[in-house]
């Protein structure tokens, strides 16, 4: 079910409309309905993956009870910390990465003289695991740390299937939205205000920007990249950088804008990214409970910044490469977090050894190389095959003349997806406040022009959110 159809919106106005009115009496019903909710809408995908997610918070909420005894009785809680780490691991592995290392065991076998043929198993990967299992996770470690309580079985599987956040983030933490679900939540004009905005924003940005580039250029550069002149690679690649993060930061803005019509406060994901003058300050800017993840339960794990430039920079390596792996189990991810983890450890390394006296590189001028390191590293992130990534580079510089795929329009979407980043950061907050003054039937009527109008505006169809395969 996608945020921007009628059946999402069929489903929503429902379920908005019970959580006002029957929520209003009692906070535990109100949750109730959010969790019933929220498995119609994963299993409007797949019925059978609700089970999968019923068992994993049942998981999670076991271990996080045995963590706690075993700190109040002073006791370590690294057994069942480990253990629940690991059945999250499990899950996650067998969904994502059993094809993939079948695959990679098969060849071995064979050279190895014991070549048999492997147990063929079709796997479906659940849509948004890698989301819930990372929630699950962070969930454990936080109590370990004593940085949050276990919750009721009912707010740990809220928690870890509410819908604006189920399948493609932000992750967002149990010390955030736990105390959240244990208060009936006020809704004010503001909040209504601001959220109709995020929503109407992230309709514009995913049905008329970032879908039709996928359609209109991206996917056509990427499926035969031999077949295509190197400008229109070059477009190609500029667009699915607009692309990814119209799609992404449109799923957050509408995830972030139906989670305040609930009530409910999510943090903000993404921060004008292609602004960034360092390869770190990108990653403080995309997609940021995802890096802020990785930073606070992998980096600090490994040892963080806790020892010389060489130990930094393999930690910053291994964080990258599993980053990598965990958006899918393709070479190509693996690529991909090599180049951020290695560009990441060259800075490190950089302001380490700068020679005393010699002057920062202009900010515009640094913005331009991160932004093409980011690029390209974007290249192997959607090329389906290594070779399709290799042929996509060597043919950038090929000319070939014949049909563009990047007309005018497409090339106005680019720039203006990019033009995106350089508004000001405050400008919807403070749109909101001032919607938020308007009469309520006026703002009614508002949003359902702009929504009108964004849909006058889209192309046929709407494709799947991208994150929608993590």
């Amino acid at each position: 079910m996608l945020f921007p159809t009628l059946d999402f919106g069929l489903f929503f106005l429902p379920v908005l409309l019970l959580v006002w009115t029957v929520g209003q009496a009692s906070n535990e019903w109100r949750k109730i309905i959010l969790l019933l909710a929220s498995w119609i809408f994963y299993g409007a995908w797949d019925w059978r993956f609700v089970l999968l997610l019923i068992a994993s918070a049942a998981l999670n909420w076991g271990c996080a009870q045995a963590i706690q005894r075993r700190l109040d009785d002073g006791r370590s809680a690294q057994p069942w910390l480990g253990l629940g780490v690991a059945a999250n691991l499990a899950i996650l592995g067998f969904f994502k990465y059993f094809g993939f290392f079948i695959d990679q065991l098969a060849p071995l076998l064979v050279k190895a003289g014991w070549g048999r043929d492997l147990p063929l198993i079709e796997v479906i990967l659940p849509v948004g695991i890698s989301f819930f299992t990372f929630q699950g996770m962070s969930y454990l470690i936080d109590i370990a740390r004593r940085q949050t309580a276990p919750a009721t079985f009912l707010d740990t599987t809220l928690l870890m299937s509410f819908f604006p956040h189920l399948v493609a983030g932000p992750i967002v933490r149990a010390s955030h939205l736990v105390p959240q679900f244990a208060r009936v939540p006020k809704l004010t004009r503001g909040m209504v205000a601001t959220a109709l905005i995020l929503i109407c924003w992230g309709l514009f940005k995913k049905t008329v920007i970032a879908s039709e580039l996928a359609t209109g250029l991206v996917d056509k550069a990427f499926f035969d990249p031999t077949a295509q002149s190197g400008l229109d690679l070059l477009a190609g690649a500029y667009g699915y950088a607009v692309q990814i993060y119209c799609d992404f930061s449109a799923y957050s803005d509408m995830a972030v804008g139906l989670a305040a019509l609930l009530g409910y406060r999510f943090p903000r994901n993404f921060l004008s990214p292609y602004r960034s003058g360092s390869l770190q300050e990108f990653w403080r800017r995309w997609h940021i409970s995802l890096s802020s993840w990785l930073r606070d339960y992998l980096y600090i794990s490994l040892g963080g910044n806790r020892g010389g430039v060489w130990f930094i920079c393999r930690n910053l390596m291994i964080t990258m490469l599993l980053g990598g792996f965990w958006h899918g189990a393709k070479w190509t991810f693996l690529i991909w977090g090599a180049l951020h983890g290695g560009v990441l450890a060259i800075e490190r390394l950089w302001r380490e050894w700068r020679p005393a006296g010699l002057p920062a590189l202009p900010r515009p001028l640094a913005i331009l190389i991160i932004f093409h390191i980011v690029v390209a590293g974007w290249i192997f992130f959607r090329a389906d095959t290594l070779d399709g990534a290799l042929a996509f580079f060597t043919q950038l510089w090929a000319f070939r003349p014949g049909v563009a795929l990047a007309s005018p329009l497409l090339c106005g979407l680019i720039a203006f997806g990019l033009a995106i980043h350089f508004t000001p950061p405050a400008l919807l907050p403070a749109l909101g406040r001032r919607v938020a003054a308007w009469p309520a039937p006026l703002l009614g009527l508002a949003t359902g022009l702009a929504i009108l109008i964004v849909d006058a505006m889209r192309f046929e169809g709407v494709a799947a959110f991208i994150y929608y395969q993590f």
